[in-house]
């Protein structure tokens, strides 16, 4: 799938090394029917390692008998989602997806359809939702090609490892921008992949 990115990629000092030694960037588009599924797991996972995000999501999972979908978060008591490791805030914000994707307010099939920005846009209303969460969908629901999550640790740490410079948001942005675009999600992954060893 990414195939011209990688070429791309191998053309530059940074990441050349890193494209050779990792191989393919492995970002898949998910199916629409996942994209609820997605986001909940994002809002879930946010500020947790990935231990015990993964524990927790798996709890939730368990109690909507593995189908997660926005009825049954809806019909969940904050009690049974409390116990499985939520807090308040990211009950109410699973909530907040359920209900504004089962009115139809949050059409989440036809986000597929609509630009970047418009897809942050979509996203941004539903409450436990900021751009960096908007961003992680773009690049691992939807697999847009070209995003650079200026607010991620790990992009920030690998940037610094990978180029040597300091990371500022600005300058970094337009570095990755002059040297990376149109494939900056695949640089991501790459930086991501540089703080493994």
């Amino acid at each position: 799938m990414w195939e011209e990115a990688e070429k791309f990629l191998l053309k530059d000092k940074y990441l050349s090394p890193l494209v050779k030694k990792c191989g393919s960037c492995t970002i898949k588009k998910s199916m629409k029917f996942r994209y609820f599924v997605d986001l909940l797991e994002s809002i879930a996972n946010q500020q947790l390692s990935g231990k015990a995000a993964s524990t927790i999501f798996g709890r939730v999972r368990d109690l909507c008998d593995g189908d997660i979908n926005p009825e049954i978060i809806l019909k969940l008591s904050e009690e049974k989602l409390r116990k499985a490791g939520l807090s308040f805030a990211k009950i109410r914000y699973i909530k907040d997806l359920a209900s504004r994707t089962k009115s139809g307010e949050l059409d989440l099939k036809k986000l597929y359809k609509l630009t970047d920005e418009e897809v942050i846009g979509k996203l941004i209303v539903v409450k436990g939702i900021g751009r960096w969460t908007a961003e992680m969908f773009l690049m691992f629901s939807l697999a847009r090609p070209d995003i650079f999550p200026v607010d991620d640790l790990g992009v920030k740490k690998g940037f610094e490892k990978v180029t040597g410079k300091m990371f500022d948001k600005e300058k970094s942005f337009k570095f990755a921008h002059k040297n990376w675009a149109p494939y900056r999600t695949v640089a991501s992954w790459y930086l991501w992949r540089s703080l493994e060893n």
